[in-house]
Formats: C-alpha cells, sequence, structure tokens
C-alpha cells in the first residue's frame, strides 16, 4: 500500500506533535509554572500547557483534571461534571501506566491495598500518590451523582484512596535518608502530608455516630495529626503545598464556622495566606481568603472592598464572582443593609446553579426585612418567591439538602391562599450559617439586630389575633435574642430567652428544631460562664434526646465541635441516658 508525499508529511508532523515522557524532576518543574499560572487567574493558560503533556505524564494529567473538577465544582454544570469525570478517569490511566506492574493476584491485592513498599522506585512511588489523589478526586465527583450508587462508589473510591495514601505514608517512613534528599522526593512527602492531613481533618469532624462507622471501614479521624501533617504540607515548598494551605483556610474560615462553634484559627489563616498574597497580590484566591478573614474579624467594610477587587479582577471564571456575591449579601446583612444584600442575592439567583432553593428563600428572607413599599420599588412579589423554593429543590442520593429542606420547610407558610409570613427569615438564615458568632465581633451591629428582634417580638405580643404558628414564631426570635445577649454579655438575659423556648417545647407546633438548637446555645453560655459540668449535660441532652428535626445533622457537627473542646472534662462525666 502506498503513500503519497503529503500523507508522509502527515505522519511525520503528528509524531512531531506526540510530547514525550518527562523525566519527573522537568515534569514536576513545568506543572509548577502551570499552577503559578492558575495562581494568577490564567485559569485557560494553565490548562493549556498542562494538556499536550496529559498523556504522557502523571503529574500534567492530575493538573489537567484538578482544573476541570474546580470548576465542575463552582459551576454545578453537567457537562463540566461529565468533562471532568472523562478527564479523571483518564488521568488514573495514566497514572496506571506509571506503578509498578504486577501479576493478576498481585494486581487484585494492589487494587485495595496500595502497592508494596519493598523496591519501589521514586517514579513508582510518585505514581501512587498521585492515582490516591485522582482516585479521591473521581470519588468526591462522583458523591455529586443523584443515586445511592453514585455514594456507594464514591464511598469505596474514598477507601481505597485512602488506603493507597497509607501505604505511601508507610513508603515515605521507609525511605533511607540519601533518597529523602532528592529534589523530587520533597513533591511525595508533600502529598503524602496533605492526602493523610486531609482525610484525618474531615474524619474528625464527624459526628460520633458517623465517626465509629468510619473507623470499622478502616479510616481514622485524628484532628491534631490531620493539623499537623496539612501544617508540615504547607511549608514544605512543594508542589502540593498551596493545596494544604488551602485545606487549612477552608478549615479555620468555613468548616469551623458554619459545622463547629464558629471559633477559626484567624491568626494562623493570615500566616499562611500571607506568602502567597505577597506572591499573588492580585490572584483571585488570594483576594477572596483576604476578603473571608475580614468579614470574621467584623471588618465588613474592608471585606466588602476585597470581595468587589476579587470580582474586578478576573472574568475567566464567574464562578469566583458567585462566591463573593454569596460572601457580600452576608456582609451586608450583618450590617442589616437589606438593599446591597438583596443586590448580591438577587445576582446569585440569575446566575450561579449551585442551590436555587436556598438563593431564592434567601432573597425572599432579605426583601421581608424590608418594608413593602421599598419591595414594591424593587419589583418583587416575596410571597411569590417563596412558593417557587419548594420546586427548585435538588435531592442527592435521594435525599434533599438539609439546608434547603429547611427553606422548603419555613416557606410552606406561603402556600395557603392567605399566607402566613415569617417573622425575621433572614435572621433565622444568619444563625443557620452560624452569623451571630460573627456580626457578635461588632457590638453596635449585635444592639442593632437585638433591637430589630425587640420590635418583632412587640409586634408578636401586640397580635390580637394570633396564628398557629405564634408560639413558633416567638421562640425563634427568643433564640435569636438569646444570641445577640450572648454576644453582648448579658448571661442572664440570654439565659432566660434560651430556657423560654425549651419551656415551651409542647407549644412549638412546626419549628421543633428550636429546642434542642437552643438547648446547644443554652450549654454554650454555661461553658461562657465556667461551669463545664453543666455545659456537657445540656448538650449531651441535646444530642441524646431529641430526633427528626431541621438541620439535624448540622447541629450534631457543632455538638461534636463543641464537646471536642471540653473533652477533659466530658471524659469525668458519667454517660447520660435517654428517658424511657
Amino acid at each position: 500500500m502506498e503513500m503519497n508525499n503529503d500523507a508522509f508529511k502527515e505522519v511525520e508532523m503528528s509524531e512531531k506533535e506526540i510530547p514525550f515522557e518527562l523525566d519527573l524532576e522537568t515534569a514536576l518543574e513545568e506543572c509548577n509554572a502551570a499552577l503559578h499560572l492558575f495562581l494568577n487567574n490564567r485559569f485557560a493558560d494553565a490548562l493549556s500547557s498542562l494538556e499536550t503533556r496529559r498523556s504522557h505524564s502523571m503529574y500534567h494529567a492530575m493538573g489537567y483534571s484538578s482544573i476541570l473538577l474546580m470548576q465542575a465544582a463552582m459551576t454545578f454544570d453537567p457537562k463540566d461534571m461529565d468533562v471532568a469525570m472523562t478527564s479523571l478517569k483518564e488521568t488514573l490511566h495514566t497514572c496506571q501506566r506509571f506503578r509498578r506492574k504486577s501479576g493478576i493476584l498481585k494486581s487484585l491485592a494492589n487494587f485495595w491495598y496500595g502497592q508494596s513498599v519493598d523496591n519501589l522506585s521514586e517514579e513508582e512511588m510518585h505514581a501512587e500518590l498521585c492515582y490516591a489523589e485522582v482516585l479521591m478526586q473521581k470519588a468526591a465527583l462522583t458523591f455529586l451523582d443523584e443515586s445511592i450508587i453514585g455514594f456507594i462508589k464514591g464511598g469505596m473510591g474514598m477507601r481505597n484512596s485512602y488506603l493507597i495514601y497509607k501505604n505511601c505514608q508507610a513508603m515515605e517512613n521507609a525511605t533511607e535518608e540519601a533518597e529523602k534528599e532528592k529534589s523530587t522526593h520533597i513533591h511525595f512527602r508533600g502529598g503524602v502530608n496533605m492526602g493523610i492531613g486531609s482525610f484525618n481533618l474531615i474524619l474528625s469532624m464527624l459526628p460520633s455516630r458517623v465517626l465509629r462507622l468510619m473507623e470499622f471501614l478502616g479510616f481514622s479521624g485524628d484532628r491534631e495529626l490531620g493539623l499537623s501533617q496539612l501544617r508540615e504540607g504547607a511549608a514544605s515548598n512543594s508542589l502540593r503545598s498551596i493545596l494544604s494551605t488551602l485545606t487549612l483556610l477552608m478549615f479555620h474560615l468555613y468548616m469551623s464556622v458554619i459545622l463547629g462553634t464558629g471559633e477559626g484559627n484567624l491568626p494562623e489563616a493570615e500566616a499562611l495566606l500571607k506568602p502567597y498574597a505577597e506572591k499573588f497580590p492580585n490572584g483571585a484566591l488570594m483576594l477572596f481568603y483576604a476578603a473571608r478573614i475580614a468579614v470574621l474579624k467584623g471588618n465588613f467594610t474592608f471585606a466588602q472592598e476585597k470581595f468587589v477587587a476579587c470580582i474586578a479582577t478576573q472574568e475567566e471564571w464567574r464562578q469566583i464572582h458567585h462566591l463573593c456575591y454569596w460572601e457580600l449579601m452576608w456582609a451586608y446583612s450583618f450590617e442589616q443593609n437589606w438593599i446591597e444584600a438583596y443586590r448580591y442575592a438577587n445576582l446569585l439567583c440569575k446566575e450561579n446553579k449551585w442551590s436555587q432553593a436556598t438563593y431564592v428563600f434567601q432573597k425572599a428572607a432579605i426583601l421581608s426585612m424590608l418594608p413593602e413599599e421599598e419591595v414594591t420599588k424593587l419589583g418583587e412579589n416575596v410571597v411569590a418567591l417563596f412558593r417557587q423554593v419548594d420546586g427548585l429543590r435538588l435531592r442527592i442520593a435521594g435525599k434533599s439538602i438539609p439546608t434547603e429542606k429547611f427553606a422548603a420547610k419555613k416557606a410552606q407558610r406561603y402556600s395557603s391562599p392567605n399566607p402566613l409570613k415569617l417573622v425575621v427569615p433572614a435572621l433565622e438564615m444568619m444563625y443557620v450559617w452560624n452569623g451571630f458568632t460573627v456580626v457578635g465581633k461588632r457590638p453596635e451591629l449585635t444592639e442593632a439586630i437585638l433591637s430589630t428582634l425587640e420590635n418583632a417580638e412587640q409586634q408578636l405580643r401586640n397580635d390580637l389575633a394570633p396564628s398557629e404558628y405564634h408560639m413558633d414564631d416567638l421562640c425563634v426570635v427568643q433564640m435569636l435574642k438569646g444570641l445577640c445577649l450572648t454576644q453582648l454579655g448579658h448571661q442572664i438575659q440570654a439565659e432566660i430567652c434560651f430556657n423560654f423556648v425549651i419551656f415551651h417545647e409542647k407549644d412549638i407546633k412546626h419549628d421543633t428544631y428550636l429546642v434542642p438548637f437552643s438547648m446547644y446555645e443554652l450549654g454554650l453560655l454555661h461553658k461562657l460562664k465556667g461551669d463545664i459540668k453543666m455545659a456537657i449535660t445540656v448538650i449531651e441532652n441535646a444530642k441524646m434526646n431529641y430526633r427528626e428535626y431541621s438541620m439535624e445533622s448540622r447541629l450534631h457537627f457543632r455538638i461534636h465541635a463543641a464537646l471536642n473542646t471540653m473533652g477533659s472534662f466530658e471524659a469525668k462525666l458519667p454517660p447520660s441516658r435517654t428517658p424511657a
């Protein structure tokens, strides 16, 4: 079979375009350059620089699919998720080519437990590490599949990833000191720090009943180990240092606030961010986290300026704009600047797909805080917005997202022909996201919110024709008043508010979440007063004796975090008993 000259030229060109397989050191250097492009907001350039070699280099492949995964997680677009999943699968195949080849029985064992630690080359060790990292990313994306099968696959992928990471840790411990001096080995060690640290930290946050199940499946969750591993990884100057840093920032600035007691480690967060902020002063991620730190310090005006700067710094990934809109909405809500808060809630409703039910409810809740004539000027209909919420809910593995379920239940009051208004819905949602611990940094703003709550309370008490929600509304107001009074240092008055809710447990018809949450807050108040034994007793009561209420899982996360801060005292107490 003959080929013409043009065909020969085409084959010759295609052969020249095929990238050669890189040595490990060069691959790491090129991926580090791509990382710098990414941190300078040049997202497409970073992706392009990795694409040509992704079939021939495990690190290029992993970097490429990691960027696509981030994009999919921010857009929540099924097409982006499919592209990311395809890339992750291809990356696993690329990594597999660099792993130690084994017989069929050995391969089956390696599938579950990772490679044997004996006599692996440096490149093969990196292949194990990259394989574990991509497996973890693929499992995380699989969790977003709206089926129970997706959850099972994701769980298996996480377990396999964790076991390989443990194996990589064993490799690191068995590596000779001379081998550790290699320029490429710092990147292996940094990857082990990141993987082991992330797993331990995230698992340590799970409520005890879930954690016991995870430990049964072979996972472990030691918070101090997780933090120390991530700190070591962040300081290692390796390719994955930024991943360890971002994980620590996410823990201190979000997870500890939303799923914990609201006490993030801001000094450490600032120290972690500082070198990156100096190196990438206009980087969107750096500006975003600087603004988030300012929010948690109560510097809302400075935070608003930083979030606006973050939006202005790039147009390529508008999803980062959406993260800023969410934060700006809350920064203005803390100030009760409801017009500006509405502006950003409205933008989220128009542009972002993450949780339309939450965004529409939030928008309606913010409008509910404005006089009716202001709402009319804005051309909005609060009742119509609340009525949309239930139909916008997402389901993952057949289950509702807790915040969406909470929002839909609250919005039910508007479904009847004669809607019954929610009393202070924007402030109630502020509590759902643990915002009272944030606004508490500003006493004058906390006083202003307390004044709003006292006005709402007065209107409820003056109501001549109370509805079936009357006591529920009174208890919402009392619990939120208790939070403000706690932040302002008025502990006796705060205790009266929380006890009011607990005393009226049998009179609450719909918002049954108020009683266990008020008990939890009362427990924190006892801790603040120095009565640790009473604090644990009250919080354990909330944990053990209440079931099937809104936001139950969120409260159990917070309880777990609170009891961890009192762990040395908890061990001395007898176990609580649930009454028959």
